[in-house]
């Protein structure tokens, strides 16, 4: 585990495997992904896809509160030969602030310290393509649907 504390932000990072996250901490990650996947962005989906059990979890928190996550998969989790990073949030009292930046960037430095060889892959709502291709990903394949929402396959550029 690695902890960091951001004096800009006074956001809080911590990588977590999904044992050592608390049961209030995974109730507070769930609503989180909840409120934004389901209910904001108006997709029923299902969020419970049992890769949570094997994934890293990426944790920024204020005052005790997680206000931006990631979850990052293995490469034989993801069964794609590529590290993943998904279920990027950050709650939209947060957001354009440069949290969602800073949220990536800690991502990609932990999907390279936890699988240094494997090359890095997201499924980017295709909204976000700009966003992404800043952190330096590049679309890697067609849009696709996914549960009703544009996507696009990007990598990152090492």
């Amino acid at each position: 585990m690695n902890l960091e504390h951001n004096a800009a932000s006074a956001m809080l990072w911590h990588t977590y495997r999904f044992d050592e996250l608390s049961l209030r901490l995974l109730y507070h990650l769930l609503a989180l992904r909840s409120a934004v996947f389901v209910v904001e962005q108006q997709c029923v989906y299902n969020d419970l896809d049992g890769d949570d059990l094997d994934a890293d979890h990426l944790v920024g928190s204020l005052d005790g509160m997680p206000v931006a996550c990631a979850r990052i998969l293995a490469p034989d989790v993801a069964k794609s030969g590529y590290a993943s990073i998904g279920r990027v949030i950050v709650h939209p009292e947060h957001r354009r602030a440069g949290c969602g930046s800073d949220l990536m960037r800690r991502a990609i430095v932990e999907c390279r310290r936890l699988h240094p060889s494997a090359p890095v892959w997201i499924g980017a709502q295709a909204h976000l393509e700009g966003f992404y291709s800043a952190l330096g990903f590049r679309t890697a394949g067609p849009e696709y649907d996914l549960d009703g929402i544009p996507h696009l396959p990007m990598t990152l550029e090492e």
